[in-house]
């Protein structure tokens, strides 16, 4: 195959992701694993739980990160902007064409019901992915009252976000080395 087909390739690959997912970046994560790990066989898994840890860590959106992190791991650079404009445009295109609908029907009380019916089936369509890159990631049960005690903390106790983050980063370099000095032992 060409390079100018793999690069379309590429470009398609995140397209259709992009296009037929919903409910945000983290919705996109087990398709793109799907077809990048899975069909495409671009990276292993290893490699690819460890990218998405770093565009975890990267500002912006995470499905935009990952496609830029797995483009750049193809293709180099020009296969970063193939994948990303790939991610990015099929929901620039479908809230384009909202916008431009969206405004005649606003105010309907039907369009407010639909929308609050939605809520329920994408916080199930994110936290569906979640529990299965854990999975992967070797977070079993026995962990699994971090990200609980973590939401509480934010929705009940109103602890922002970014001292979570920064505790977490701390208790993890900790645990680092303290693992890393039991271990030298």
């Amino acid at each position: 195959m060409s390079v100018g087909k793999q690069y379309w390739e590429l470009f398609l690959v995140f397209f259709k992701i992009g296009a037929f997912t919903f409910g945000g970046g983290y919705a996109m994560i087990p398709l793109i694993r799907n077809e990048v790990v899975k069909k495409k066989l671009w990276l292993d898994d290893d490699e690819f739980m460890d990218m998405l840890a770093i565009a975890q860590s990267m500002p912006g959106p995470i499905a935009l990160n990952t496609a830029l992190f797995v483009g750049n791991k193809r293709l180099g650079f020009k296969g970063s902007l193939f994948s990303g404009a790939g991610v990015i445009l099929p929901s620039f295109i479908i809230i384009l064409l909202i916008a431009m609908v969206f405004t005649q029907f606003k105010e309907n009380p039907i369009v407010e019901r639909i929308f609050k019916g939605i809520r329920p089936a994408v916080v199930a369509l994110i936290a569906a992915p979640l529990l299965g890159l854990g999975k992967s990631a070797g977070v079993g049960l026995k962990n699994s009252w971090i990200p609980l005690v973590v939401a509480l903390s934010v929705w009940l106790l109103k602890i922002s976000p970014v001292y979570i983050v920064l505790a977490a980063i701390l208790l993890g370099t900790g645990h680092y080395f303290f693992v890393k000095q039991t271990m030298r032992k």
